[in-house]
């Protein structure tokens, strides 16, 4: 009888025994293109371990979001709790919350830990439109939340909401971010994805209380967007906690995700998902 035999070849250490740690404190999306799968993919391309700590699990696909089960406080705490007890931390992110325990559990968690560089996507409404934040938690979220972050990057509906005001021209988006600042973040972006008026290109305003930052990149004509935000939040705290500061941090977030959008993947009926893996990286 014939056999044939394949041997592995022995294994040979190629990476380093161990990579920054990153949390996303966030819901799930069945579909794939957001949530704490595109912030795992997104973690995971850079170079960094992605832990989880769930809030909620949506059914959920590139056309919308027919459920959403929202977990309960006490057990995301748990989840934070035992990757904060058992690995050092060097960055966290947040997505969805949902309501306003969540989002108190959180803020507490994120003190007692004393977990840094904190990057939060103040999450509000689905690509469909569905809310997946309680309104009455908007100022939980402002209160409790916005003062810990390192950076948050509301896009123009979320600023809008927070802010309760209208947000047409760069120049109000620049007011905007001038006025989130205020509520105590370090670092502000704004997106700019939706004045698609103002310019062929896409420009998100950064403000740190004394400098601007214009982080941007020519639009890519497509409506494989699904799960941005999620991605380029994720992609800032990647490279926090790789070690880079503030600033280049943005850079390099505004290319991963520019080149994601760019090679966007048409799956499904609606708004496909980003390309986490595609990313050129500098040489």
């Amino acid at each position: 009888m014939k056999m044939s035999r394949y041997q592995t070849p022995w294994c040979e250490r190629t990476e380093p025994a161990t990579v920054p740690v990153v949390l996303t404190i966030a819901g799930s999306d069945s579909g794939g293109g957001a949530g704490i799968e595109a912030d795992i993919k997104t973690f995971t391309s850079l170079g960094v371990f992605g832990a989880a700590a769930l809030t909620a699990v949506t059914a959920q696909n590139t056309v919308g979001v027919p459920g959403v089960y929202v977990l309960d406080p006490d057990f995301v705490v748990a989840q934070i709790d035992a990757v904060a007890t058992d690995f050092e931390i060097s960055a966290a992110k947040t997505g969805m919350l949902a309501n306003s325990a969540i989002i108190e559990a959180v803020a507490d968690s994120v003190k007692r830990h004393s977990i840094p560089n904190l990057v939060i996507d103040p999450v509000m409404v689905s690509k469909s439109r569905v809310p997946l934040l309680e309104e009455n938690a908007r100022h939980t979220l402002i209160r409790q939340l916005l003062p810990l972050a390192t950076v948050v990057t509301p896009n123009i509906p979320e600023a809008e909401a927070i802010l309760g005001t209208n947000i047409t021209t760069a120049d109000e988006a620049r007011l905007a971010a001038r006025r989130l600042k205020d509520l105590g973040p370090e670092w502000v972006v704004v997106k700019g994805g939706h004045l698609v008026h103002e310019s062929e290109y896409s420009v998100d305003i950064a403000f740190n209380g004394e400098e601007f930052i214009e982080l941007s990149a020519q639009r890519c004509e497509t409506a494989n967007t699904h799960g941005t935000g999620c991605t380029f939040s994720s992609a800032i705290a990647a490279y926090l906690a790789l070690g880079l500061e503030v600033p280049e941090a943005l850079f390099k977030a505004k290319d991963y995700i520019t080149w994601a959008i760019a090679n966007s993947l048409s799956l499904g009926h609606g708004h496909g998902p980003t390309n986490h893996f595609y990313f050129r990286r500098p040489s």
